[in-house]
C-alpha cells in the first residue's frame, strides 16, 4: 500500500530494433533497489521496430506501448511523457533501450531531484569522467552543444545529449504539449531554460550500447548537428 509521501515514477524507455539490449535491461530493472519514496514502473515504448522488440519486452515482464508509426526518438519520448501524465506520475525517467543506462546509477538522479527540488536532472558521462566516454567525434560534438547551450541560456551542461535524465512535474507538462521530435536532448534542455525550470546535472557511469545500432553515425553526424543547432536556436526564440 502506499503512503502518501510516496513518489509515482514512470520509466520511459524509447526503443527501435532493440531486442538485444531489453532482455538484460528489463531484468536489471527487476532487481534494482530503488529509494524507498518511489514506486517504480517500467515502460517501454516501441517506436515500430522491425525485429522483435514488442515480443522480447512483453516476454521479459514489460510494460509496452507500441506506436502505430515511427515517431523517432523524441516522439517516442513524448507518447510515455504523455502516459505518465495521463496517469497521474510524479516523475518520468527517460532511459535508451540499448542498455547504455544502468539501472543501478537511476538513484542518483532521483536522489538530486529530492535534495534540489531540480524540475529536470541530467546524468552526465563527462562530470568524474568515469565509465564510457564516447567516441572523440561525438566528445567534439557535446562540447559543440554545451557551447552553444551556454550561449543560448547562459548555463553550463556538460552532458547535453545525454538520453537519462529525469523530469518532474513542471518539464512534464511542458513535454506533454511540445518535445522536439528527432534529437530532442540539447534542445529541450533550451527550451526548458526558457521556460525557467531548475536544471541539474548529477554524474553517472554509462556503458557501451549492449545492442541495435545508433542512428548518428558518419555522415548522419553532420546532419545531426546542423539539425539540432537550428532547431535549438528556433527553440530560443519560441514563444513560451
Amino acid at each position: 500500500m502506499l503512503t502518501a509521501m510516496m513518489k509515482r515514477l514512470l520509466i520511459v524507455i524509447p526503443s527501435y530494433n532493440e531486442e538485444t539490449a531489453l532482455p538484460k535491461l528489463l531484468n536489471e530493472l527487476k532487481t534494482t533497489v530503488f529509494l524507498n519514496s518511489f514506486t517504480v514502473v517500467p515502460l517501454v515504448v516501441n517506436d515500430c521496430s522491425k525485429d522483435k522488440t514488442e515480443l522480447v519486452a512483453k516476454h521479459n515482464g514489460g510494460n509496452v506501448l507500441s506506436l502505430v508509426n515511427n515517431l523517432g526518438i523524441g516522439g517516442a519520448v513524448q507518447a510515455g511523457i504523455k502516459y505518465a501524465k495521463r496517469h497521474g506520475f510524479d516523475y518520468v525517467l527517460q532511459m535508451d533501450g540499448d542498455g547504455q543506462h544502468p539501472p543501478a546509477e537511476v538513484n542518483k538522479l532521483l536522489q538530486a531531484a529530492l535534495d534540489t527540488q531540480a524540475d529536470v536532472v541530467i546524468g552526465s558521462r563527462f562530470l568524474n569522467k568515469q565509465g564510457f566516454q564516447t567516441s572523440l567525434m561525438r566528445r567534439f560534438g557535446i562540447k559543440y552543444f554545451h557551447w552553444l547551450n551556454r550561449l543560448l541560456t547562459h548555463k553550463s551542461i556538460y552532458d547535453t545529449t545525454s538520453g537519462f535524465r529525469l523530469m518532474g512535474a513542471r518539464a512534464i507538462n511542458l513535454a506533454a504539449s511540445y518535445y522536439p521530435d528527432d534529437y530532442p536532448e540539447p534542445e529541450s534542455l533550451i527550451f526548458f531554460s526558457r521556460a525557467g525550470l531548475i536544471i541539474k546535472e548529477v554524474p553517472v557511469i554509462m556503458r557501451e550500447r549492449q545492442g541495435g545500432k545508433s542512428s548518428i553515425a558518419g555522415f548522419s553526424s553532420l546532419y545531426y548537428m546542423m539539425k539540432v543547432s537550428l532547431s535549438s536556436i528556433l527553440s530560443y526564440v519560441r514563444k513560451i
